[in-house]
């Protein structure tokens, strides 16, 4: 058990902090066992706060060596969390702290502060990192210019801002901007450069560097066009110009993030800024592209404008988001990517605000922030950024963010003044709005419809259901987007956006030539369930006839999930008018053939489940699983010669491309062969497994044959061919996880964990075998409770060594309440055993106490 309660942390008590940076020099004599950190900080009294305050520095793990303030040695008792001056020993005035402290980053197996990575020294400071690293005033709204000494014999040696000085042994860095300490970044290592150019707006020249280890040197090519294309789109769309002289990215294989935006110095997930045709799927590289923008949007949003405190943290990482979607949608199509976010947040975060980690996108209370990095603060956050967006529309949301960029340069913000600045620049009250970002829980729209002679009267009714504690909820200003469809198929009322901001609201469209089906919520307008009693016929209509891509989709994985459910509850099969619709989208050669690959695919199983229980049912896995397997094998029955003529149409010819068309035909292809597997024992599959020269269409078809149980040999032959890649090998354990039959799942990820090269401690390959059991439900959830016995032993060994990361993979318990008496008795079982275990950290102790309680 811990030791001592873990503190709760609310924003109602938030103050101002006593004393502010106005400059902070480190000094790093790094070694792996005893680094040494020299830090001299000038302080200043803060004029906002109330004079007399003690100087609270935050620190841990920390070995003080010496102190002083304004050169005078002092006495210092640090604390397991830290020190404090008293303010009796204070100057009056500004004063200059010294410090120095030593560390011991080989040993630093959490991977936050400064630890090592295949004998490379590097950081991760967000959140609460930097306190492992130097006793400071560790949060956000401290901001401070930084000078930077790092001195090893190690030949790259990098930090924070422009490098102004190198020799044998050192390098120094100075970074002009003041940031607050989670931004602060190092990285140290016999690491290969790609380099090139850019030239900003403003006539700046940056030189642009990815750094990686040896080796992967030919893998960077298209994370720095992603890069560049980035920094050109930032310049187009939101005005945005690079303001340093360098930008350098790391690739590091040990990193519990995807990413991390540093200012001027990126720290990546290797998974994420490496790539070549072979070792890299076409997921892959649109992952890399989005991320690379991502990081580099912070740039401002982010960094240059910070927030006040961790409760405000959705206000860079929701507008940021947003800003990668657009991004994303104008280099690969707005269609299909915003159907896959809409995929994204039912299956992340809808999920989330069903459960017991329900919180909303501005929490009001934490124990540790590191378990706050979440669905609901990204996703959700950039959906209420897109409804802003909507809602006041573009010029007004443009003036809105210039009026952010302009007033709040060199802050640390609140989520008040980013709603300010839409007030003022929109010219309207949006208060209600707000309420977004306190209330947590997916909101229902309930929509009724009445017809009378040409006079069409829409209902809409809303209602948010409790959360943890929010047992009520207020109501919210809904933008709902719609239009109107003959059933001929013409458009009768184009889009336009209704404001839902009662209970209930009726909407009158006069003079209609005919009853209309209505498209609701096109563009999946708000992060809402829908609650429509379209018939399969009105769904047809849809599916074939609407101008709005997203609700074309929509209606397509309706009328599947209901055909499932059917299946579920009574053993039904796939219907003839299912089965013609998806025929005549397939056949259709106007329609993207991404969005085509997505239509094909059926909800997935967790899906299922949270529908079930959503309708105050048990759901079964195992009965899930066979359903829909079971749709599978039917559907490729019914579709097998056009599946076929598909196969062989939506070849590449040429070299291979990760452009948006090339790898849409490769989707689609790859759908194909994993449907006809089912019908033809993977003849087709075992074909492009042998023949493929790319990874995505050499893995989709190892997929494919693992989906039918028939992909040893292929299985073999992947090792054998990948087995120096370490993130090709991710895929290898992922994989035969992911598509394992329910009875063998766990017995088989047990089997893995035993394997020579699953190195547990590396995040990207735990989450391979512990995460991917996650993401098999039925084999999680397989009768006996194995996956479980599992998944809770790795989560307590891992919680040792890694507790941000074991937290985060604990997840998977999240929904643990929908299942039946015997599932949830075994699961309580073992999250109760987890919590019962010694030294168990903050991090998994908060998750825990949030899914038991």
């Amino acid at each position: 058990m811990r030791d001592t309660a873990p503190q709760t942390i609310h924003l109602a008590d938030y103050q101002p902090p006593p004393f502010l940076v106005e400059h902070t020099a480190l000094t790093f004599r790094l070694s792996p066992t005893a680094t040494r950190v020299l830090a001299q900080i000038r302080f200043a009294p803060n004029p906002k706060a109330r004079p007399g305050h003690d100087l609270r520095l935050d620190g841990e793990g920390l070995r003080l060596i010496a102190a002083s303030i304004n050169g005078q040695p002092i006495t210092a008792a640090p604390d397991t969390t830290g020190l404090t001056l008293p303010a009796r020993d204070l100057p009056q005035g500004a004063f200059v702290w010294q410090a120095e402290v030593e560390i011991t980053p080989e040993g630093n197996t959490a991977l936050e502060g400064l630890y090592m990575s295949g004998g490379m020294y590097c950081t991760q400071c967000e959140a609460e990192g930097f306190r492992k690293i130097t006793f400071y005033p560790d949060r956000p709204d401290v901001m401070a210019p930084f000078d930077v000494r790092i001195e090893s014999d190690l030949p790259v040696l990098l930090s924070n801002g422009n490098l102004v000085g190198q020799g044998a042994g050192w390098a120094e860095w100075h970074d002009p901007h003041p940031n607050p300490s989670y931004l602060f970044a190092l990285v140290a290592g016999d690491l290969r450069g790609s380099f090139d150019r850019f030239r900003t707006i403003e006539g700046r020249e940056v030189a642009l560097n990815i750094w990686v280890r040896p080796g992967d040197e030919d893998k960077t090519a298209y994370a720095m066009d992603a890069l560049k294309r980035a920094m050109l789109w930032d310049e187009q769309v939101y005005g945005r110009a690079y303001d340093l002289d360098i930008f350098n990215i790391v690739a590091v294989d040990d990193f519990n993030m995807g990413a991390m935006e540093n200012k001027g110095l990126n720290i990546f997930n290797s998974r994420y800024a490496l790539a070549s045709p072979q070792t890299a799927t076409d997921g892959d590289y649109a992952s890399i592209e989005r991320i690379i923008a991502h990081e580099y949007f912070h740039n401002w949003t982010g960094n240059r404008i910070t927030c006040r405190d961790w409760f405000q943290l959705s206000l860079k990482e929701g507008l940021t988001v947003f800003r990668d979607q657009q991004f994303m949608g104008d280099m690969r199509g707005h269609a299909v990517k915003r159907i896959g976010d809409v995929q994204t947040l039912r299956e992340r975060q809808f999920r989330e605000d069903a459960g017991p980690l329900a919180h909303p996108v501005r929490p009001e209370s934490y124990v540790e922030i590191n378990n706050f990095y979440t669905a609901t603060v990204y996703e959700k956050g950039a959906e209420l950024i897109r409804m802003l967006h909507l809602l006041v529309g573009e010029a007004s949301y443009s003036a809105a963010l210039d009026l952010y960029f302009t007033r709040h340069d060199g802050q640390a913000c609140t989520i008040e003044d980013w709603i300010a600045v839409f007030e003022e620049a929109a010219g309207r009250d949006l208060s209600q709005f707000k309420r977004w970002y306190g209330q947590a829980g997916t909101p229902r729209v309930d929509v009724t419809e009445e017809w009378d002679a040409g006079r069409y009267t829409l209902t809409l009714r809303q209602h948010t259901p409790p959360t943890p504690g929010q047992p009520l909820k207020e109501p919210l200003l809904i933008p709902v987007a719609l239009g109107l469809i003959g059933r001929g198929g013409a458009e009768i009322l184009p889009t336009q956006v209704l404001e839902l901001n009662s209970p209930e609201q009726s909407f009158t469209f006069e003079g209609l030539p005919e009853r209309p089906v209505v498209s609701v919520l096109r563009g999946f307008s708000a992060p809402v369930i829908v609650n429509h009693g379209l018939s399969h016929e009105d769904r047809a209509v849809l599916l074939a006839h609407d101008t709005d891509p997203v609700n074309r989709f929509e209606a397509g994985r309706a009328l599947a999930q209901d055909i499932l459910l059917a299946m579920i509850r009574k053993g039904a099969k796939p219907g003839p008018q299912y089965l013609e619709a998806l025929r005549h989208m397939l056949r259709d050669e106007g329609l993207d053939p991404a969005f085509r690959a997505l239509a094909l695919r059926l909800p997935g199983e967790d899906d299922l489940a949270g529908a079930l229980h959503a309708a105050g049912e048990i759901p079964d896995p195992d009965v899930i699983h066979h359903a829909r397997e079971t749709a599978s094998r039917l559907i490729a029955e019914a579709l097998a010669p056009d599946l076929a003529a598909i196969f062989a149409a939506m070849q590449t010819p040429g070299p291979y491309s990760p452009d948006a068309r090339d790898a849409g035909r490769r989707a689609l292809r790859v759908q194909a062969v994993a449907l006809l597997a089912r019908v033809d024992g993977g003849a087709k599959a075992a074909e492009v497994f042998a023949r493929a020269d790319n990874m995505t269409e050499q893995s989709g078809a190892w997929g494919a044959l693992l989906a039918i149980g028939k992909a040893e040999e292929q299985t073999a032959q992947f090792y054998r061919q990948w087995a120096g890649d370490r993130l090709v090998l991710d895929k290898w354990f992922s994989a035969q996880i992911l598509h394992a039959a329910p009875e063998e799942a766990a017995s088989l990820a047990e089997k893995l964990t035993q394997h020579p090269d699953f190195e547990w401690k590396n995040p990207n390959r735990f989450r391979s075998v512990i995460g991917a059991l996650g993401m098999n439900p039925a084999g999680l959830h397989a009768k006996g409770g194995a996956g479980y016995r599992l998944v809770a032993d790795w989560l307590i060994r891992l919680d040792g060594a890694n507790p941000q990361g074991a937290a985060r993979i604990s997840t998977l318990f999240e929904t643990w309440r929908r299942y039946d008496h015997e599932r949830q008795t075994l699961i309580r079982a073992e999250l109760e055993r987890i919590r019962a275990h010694d030294g168990l950290s903050r991090d998994m102790g908060e998750m825990l106490e949030r899914m038991l309680e």
